[in-house]
């Protein structure tokens, strides 16, 4: 494909993007002692608290494509870090949920903070349409990446 096409350059931009979330990914896992998967976990427990899903351990294990040993070593350590806590379930007590603790929310805000004010404000600048349109963009783009993963 020619690289100079203008939705190329998108497609290129948004990798340069996705690379420069890693690396901050990558950071903050290593100033907080963390495993990579220790944040994309914390990440995927934040998302499921905002969408209202009730986060289990096995929920969290599909997310993160962990089998069962993999996914409580995972639980354990953010429990023992203070990141995550356990509780059960009040409607069926068998079922453990999962949440995020302040303290991860405030490492996490602490950090990565300045960076989402200065989106905050850059998307500010934008009107109403063309919000829309990048909010269109990612989603598309992000549905690729999960059938691509899928296959």
């Amino acid at each position: 494909m020619d690289d100079q096409n203008p939705v190329m350059r998108l497609v290129h931009l948004l990798r340069a993007v996705t690379v420069e979330f890693d690396l901050l990914g990558a950071e903050f896992a290593s100033r907080h002692g963390l495993h990579p998967t220790d944040v994309r976990a914390l990440i995927h427990l934040l998302d499921a608290t905002r969408d209202g899903t009730r986060a289990t351990p096995g929920w969290l294990g599909e997310q993160l494509r962990l089998n069962s040993a993999g996914t409580t070593a995972l639980v354990d350590r953010l429990e023992r870090l203070g990141l995550v806590r356990r509780s059960r379930d009040t409607a069926d007590r068998r079922r453990v949920l999962l949440k995020v603790e302040d303290k991860a929310t405030e490492l996490g805000w602490t950090f990565f903070g300045p960076m989402i004010r200065e989106l905050v404000v850059a998307a500010e600048g934008f009107e109403a349409d063309e919000l829309e349109t990048v909010r269109r963009f990612l989603t598309a783009a992000l549905e690729s990446a999960g059938r691509s993963r899928s296959a």
